[in-house]
């Protein structure tokens, strides 16, 4: 058992650096890790035997159990996609913990449902507002601040063109849109400019001032919420969601994923193509699926 544990960390560990990743620092209290549930009689990882592993150097620095705990919950989730038996340790144990939220993935259905309970919000503009915001995030994974800081008259709406301003990339970036997407923005401004003929944003609360990013976030939650749609999500979730599904289109067939990320990484606003590479080791099924990648060339 102990043997298969250390095999089961050395394939993780492998696999990530292979996604460029060097996890030096990880790797080593990973090995240690395997030592301890071996020594332990452990068949695999837990809540509780992974908190307590954490919590073994004394006099440390406060941030050491938070880092220790944050490779075992990587190392839990990825040995999920191998059977449920695995338990993924709580976030927020320990202070400083996860400081990189795990995403939340929408199904192709839950953002129908939620678009769709966009239309339950009152009064009847603000339904208006968020189902073109909310529907634009999602099929254009742009960041909610992008999208809140688009001015009135900022999406080319004939040629079906966004140009999205840098949020955290210094090139502006312009995005088609689909046809669809045009049509629905197109009547949302139509109804904008009749309602606050002066507003100087594109979306705007029902007194035609510029949203801020807590008014959006609790119209988001309170459609997720009458859709149904459990936890916490947070509006970039619907850019993480286009992200990892666009992966999963491009691994399922077979696709070369290392030369098409650029292209993602660009079209998402990523300063480099190592923020694309974090949504592989993020989300379980993308890390089996590059694991398997990985496997077959090694067999070649």
């Amino acid at each position: 058992m102990s043997t298969s544990l250390h095999e089961h960390v050395e394939e993780y560990l492998r696999l990530r650096r292979a996604l460029g990743f060097k996890l030096q620092r990880q790797g080593q209290v990973l090995v240690q890790y395997a030592d301890y549930l071996a020594e332990h009689g452990a068949v695999t990882v837990t809540a509780e035997n992974a908190v307590a592993w954490a919590q073994l150097p004394q006099g440390v620095r406060p941030g050491t159990w938070t880092e220790r705990l944050g490779a075992a919950r990587g190392f839990a989730a990825w040995l999920r996609t191998d059977g449920p038996a695995a338990e993924v340790p709580p976030a927020g144990v320990f202070p400083g913990q996860d400081k990189r939220p795990a995403p939340f993935i929408f199904s192709g259905d839950e953002i129908i449902r939620m678009h769709a309970a966009c239309g339950s919000l009152r009064p009847a503009f603000r339904a208006a507002t968020y189902s073109a915001l909310f529907g634009l995030i999602a099929v254009t994974g742009i960041r909610r601040s992008e999208a809140l800081s688009i001015p009135a008259g900022g999406i080319d709406l004939d040629a079906g063109l966004l140009p999205v301003s840098p949020a955290k990339s210094r090139c502006e970036r312009v995005l088609p849109l689909h046809p669809t997407a045009t049509a629905a923005l197109a009547e949302y401004d139509e109804l904008r400019s009749r309602r606050h003929p002066s507003a100087t944003a594109f979306f705007v609360t029902s007194r035609g001032r510029r949203i801020c990013g807590p008014a959006a976030l609790t119209a988001f939650r309170q459609a997720c919420a009458i859709a149904g749609i459990p936890g916490q999500p947070r509006i970039h979730d619907l850019r993480h969601s286009l992200a990892v599904t666009t992966l999963l289109e491009w691994y399922r067939p077979g696709k070369d994923v290392a030369a098409e990320i650029p292209a993602l990484s660009a079209y998402l606003g990523h300063v480099n193509p190592e923020g694309t590479y974090w949504y592989i080791s993020a989300v379980p099924e993308l890390m089996r699926l590059a694991a398997e990648r990985a496997a077959r060339k090694e067999r070649r």
